[in-house]
């Protein structure tokens, strides 16, 4: 049975830090490109950071450059998500999704792939951050 399972949410003050976890199963996750989405009530979900299979080219939007920063343990068959010095606008339900044979950038993935193009979608975890 393939999963993708997101973990590691939680609510912290501002400046915090949390580290999400996505963990797959029943499939070769190797070999799939992952984002990290994420979506607040009453907006589309927005790609915030992507990574290749290998893991070697990553993106982040320019609203959580130099505060997230995106990994994957592909013997592990997991990817993070560490988010330092969150803020408020960072709340929001994050997802990670996965697709296969994206021969595009990760900026690409993030910015220009439709969500209907990816194979696996998590079921979210939920992140708040107030004082």
């Amino acid at each position: 049975q393939v999963r993708l399972v997101e973990s590691g949410g939680g609510s912290v003050q501002p400046g915090g830090s949390l580290r999400l976890s996505c963990i797959a199963s029943g499939f070769s996750f190797h070999d799939y490109a992952i984002g990290w989405f994420r979506q607040t009530p009453g907006k589309a979900r927005e790609g915030m950071s992507c990574i290749d299979s290998s893991g070697s080219d990553t993106y982040y939007r320019d609203s959580v450059k130099g505060r997230f920063t995106i990994s994957r343990d592909n013997a592990k068959n997991t990817v993070f998500l560490q988010m330092d010095g969150l803020k408020p606008e960072d709340a929001a339900t994050y997802y990670c999704a996965a697709m296969l044979r994206w021969i595009d950038t990760a900026e690409g993935l993030c910015t220009f792939a439709r969500e209907y193009e990816f194979d696996y979608w998590g079921q979210g975890t939920q992140v708040s951050v107030s004082s």
